[in-house]
């Protein structure tokens, strides 16, 4: 039964509180974080990679408040720390990578649940 537990570092009781009993709204929010999502964190991939601080700071950045909106604070913490590691310079890429890399996988559990969530809800429309 422990399959069924969400994630970790996912709420979405905000979420469900602006939707206000729409779920046209959830689903369409869900959507665009499921579309949006998966490019910044590729940007924030190869520009760590790549040396590219400015690009990974300015994606990190603006992946950031997505996060709190589908309740994942503490993978929003993280990413900050992220960001600002790059704004000064990426002067531990290793660090900063690990870091970057365990975001990553909870943030990918997430996208997995929440394509669940939208599914579920498109179904009730």
């Amino acid at each position: 039964m422990s399959e069924n537990l969400p994630p970790q570092d996912l709420d979405l009781s905000f979420l469900y509180e602006i939707a206000d009993g729409s779920n046209e709204f959830i689903v369409d929010s869900i959507g665009m974080f499921l579309e949006q999502t998966p490019q910044l964190l590729d940007t924030i991939n190869t520009a760590i990679n790549t040396g590219d601080w400015a690009t990974a700071a300015s994606a990190s950045h603006k992946l950031k408040p997505n996060l709190g909106f589908f309740g994942m604070p503490q993978s929003q913490a993280n990413i900050q720390e992220v960001e600002l590691a790059c704004k000064a310079g990426g002067q531990d890429p290793a660090a900063i990578r690990s870091k970057f890399n365990d975001i990553k996988d909870v943030i990918g559990t997430n996208l997995v649940e929440l394509e669940k969530i939208k599914a579920e809800k498109e179904a009730n429309l």
